[in-house]
């Protein structure tokens, strides 16, 4: 059974110190596919790293995370776009599998929201102009997001509305800018809500992922997550759709190879 987590922060500071261990955790589990969504460039380093670690595991995104929009979001873009080069343009050995994370966030701060704005939308035609899919960060900004999504709906648009936490409607309509819907922890929570609509939605718009080291799903819920925490999701999921663990963990991996190209 191969299981794939398409939103995973393994390079993050929360495993310097079992990096190795944490990873053949997830290996043991069953987890062996991990796509890595970038933050900014101060973390393009660590990302490289991880990946020259597990190369038949690890594949990258790069992006500018939402959060990480400041005053200095323009040199950051460049940052983006001169990584994008080298793979594109300059036909380096680097892969890179997608734009992301991407979006808008305003839980922690609507300073930047202009600037947010016209990140995500510049992203978005960079994924377009490398035919990649991009991965959306959304927090608090479902309108807002869906403002930027109408401008460049098209063929070329898709990818993965990550930790999906809206409504069904919300989820219809991101199916409907061709995005599949990342279910992770959030699914287990009891006050998580998108359990109580998730089986009116088909399994082939729903990928997996963990968002690790954050949001781990109930047992572990407060602590650190980790990709090989993801079983707990698959157990869910399958409570919810009536399918083995094992099905769905086959129809996410192939939902996320659509999406990747690998």
């Amino acid at each position: 059974m191969i299981i794939t987590d398409t939103h995973t922060h393994i390079y993050s500071e929360a495993f310097e110190t079992d990096q190795d261990e944490m990873m053949q955790r997830a290996i043991e589990n069953g987890v062996t596919r991990f796509f890595v969504p970038a933050i900014d460039s101060t973390y393009t380093d660590a990302m490289y790293a991880i990946e020259a670690s597990y190369p038949e595991h690890v594949f990258l995104m790069m992006g500018l995370h939402p959060t990480h929009v400041k005053e200095n979001y323009q040199q950051e873009l460049l940052h983006v776009e001169n990584e994008l080069k080298k793979r594109f343009v300059e036909s380096s050995d680097r892969k890179f599998y997608a734009i992301g994370e991407i979006g808008i966030d305003l839980y922690w701060d609507k300073t930047f929201l202009k600037e947010q704005q016209e990140a995500f939308r510049y992203q978005i035609q960079l994924a377009k102009k490398y035919k990649l899919p991009i991965v959306i960060h959304c927090r608090d900004a479902f309108e807002e997001v869906f403002e930027v999504l109408e401008l460049e709906k098209g063929d070329d648009l898709f990818g993965i509305f990550h930790c999906f936490t809206g409504t069904i409607q919300d989820a219809n309509r991101a199916i409907g800018y061709n995005m599949k819907l990342g279910i992770g922890g959030v699914v287990t929570f009891k006050n998580g809500k998108i359990d109580t609509f998730l089986n009116q939605i088909s399994l082939d718009h729903i990928v997996l992922e963990t968002d690790a080291p954050y949001l781990a799903p109930v047992p572990y819920r407060g602590k650190r997550n980790e990709s090989s925490y993801l079983v707990n999701v698959l157990e869910k999921l399958s409570g919810i759709y009536g399918e083995s663990e094992k099905e769905i963990a086959a129809i996410t991996t192939q939902n996320s190879t659509d999406i990747f190209g690998v």
